[in-house]
């Protein structure tokens, strides 16, 4: 239920994010339902109105995003991965190398502290880096803020980048006719109560991961056949496009300003060494650079799982490689935060 407080801000928020969605589709600009609503609640919250996505119409969308997902996987898929092992280990290398990167860079040219540095440069999982940053004397408002910048700013460039370098599938892949309205209920039961467990059991993007697997099991069992529909993923991009702009609810000029430019300077950086290395990968390996360049850009799972979807982008190989990533960085973290608490 949304309280009557949070009733307005978020009614403005949808129609900020109808309305990015529909300018950013009429001006044929890639993954417009998730573009489009970024930019636009972005600029909503920054001019101060207060906007939201209410928690339990987020995590809804977390469901389908990972049930989208794991509709993609079908036994050729499964047989191809095979062929990943290397992928996956550059996954782990790329993470610490984007860690150090920018956490120097933090660190050097914009002198925030260690702790402040080492938290805004982590490449992924934002809620859990902030629940983190809670517990330390790290900047909280910086860290969120760089944080932010660098999920917005991949939102909007990574589709650009996949379509200009010609490495989008749109068009080259042909989608499963939609599943039915029974079978989609009966599997976002599943997946959600899959997702409580989850989150029970402190999986990182439980909610996501729980609609994955449920999805992947109904799907390669051959129990459910088809993708999500239309008419349900185009309002779940919509509203993570615009959970993406809220993050800049409630901030303000001043102190956005310096934390802005660092989190702009953390993306370029991140951003080329991970375009260089998704390359490599996809020249090596022979992977859709499309899929390789999603798989590794270090924006917001949820994000990047939905562009793979939109983008006609392998969702299996995309998904794994976004899950393994949160994963090392939920194990790294806690060690570099204990590290650096004992220098």
């Amino acid at each position: 239920m949304i309280s009557s407080d949070d009733f307005i801000p978020f009614a403005w928020t949808l129609v900020l994010g109808a309305l990015g969605a529909i300018v950013a589709g009429t001006l044929g600009l890639p993954a417009p339902f998730l573009i489009g609503p970024a930019l636009f609640v972005t600029i909503g919250s920054l001019s101060g109105r207060r906007l939201l996505v209410p928690l339990a119409l987020r995590n809804a969308c977390f469901v389908v995003v990972g049930m989208s997902m794991g509709a993609g996987v079908t036994p050729e898929v499964v047989t191809a991965a095979a062929a990943w092992p290397a992928s996956f280990a550059m996954v782990i290398v790329i993470s610490i190398v984007l860690l150090l990167s920018a956490q120097a860079l933090l660190r050097r040219v914009f002198h925030y502290d260690r702790m402040t540095a080492l938290l805004a440069a982590c490449p992924g999982h934002l809620s859990y880096v902030l629940s983190l940053a809670a517990d330390t004397r790290g900047d909280l408002a910086s860290i969120g803020i760089i944080q932010s910048v660098r999920v917005l700013a991949l939102t909007l460039l990574v589709p650009l980048i996949v379509e200009l370098s010609g490495a989008s599938g749109a068009g080259a892949v042909v989608l499963p006719q939609a599943m039915g309205l029974a079978p989609l209920v009966v599997l976002g039961v599943l997946a959600g109560v899959c997702g409580l467990i989850f989150l029970r059991l402190k999986v990182p993007a439980a909610l996501l991961v729980g609609g994955m697997a449920v999805s992947i099991l109904a799907h390669l069992s051959g129990l459910v056949t088809g993708t999500i529909p239309q008419w349900l993923q185009i309002p779940v991009y919509v509203l993570l496009g615009s959970m993406i702009g809220t993050r800049f609810s409630g901030v303000r000029l001043a102190e956005l300003k310096t934390a802005f430019v660092a989190g702009l300077s953390v993306t370029v950086v991140v951003g080329l060494i991970s375009a260089v290395t998704a390359a490599g990968i996809a020249h090596l390996l022979d992977v859709p650079l499309g899929a390789a360049l999603i798989a590794f850009a270090p924006g917001g799972l949820e994000t990047m799982a939905a562009m793979a979807v939109i983008m006609h982008a392998d969702p299996a190989y995309v998904g794994t490689h976004h899950i393994l990533r949160l994963l090392f960085l939920s194990v790294l973290m806690p060690f570099m935060l204990s590290r650096f608490r004992s220098l």
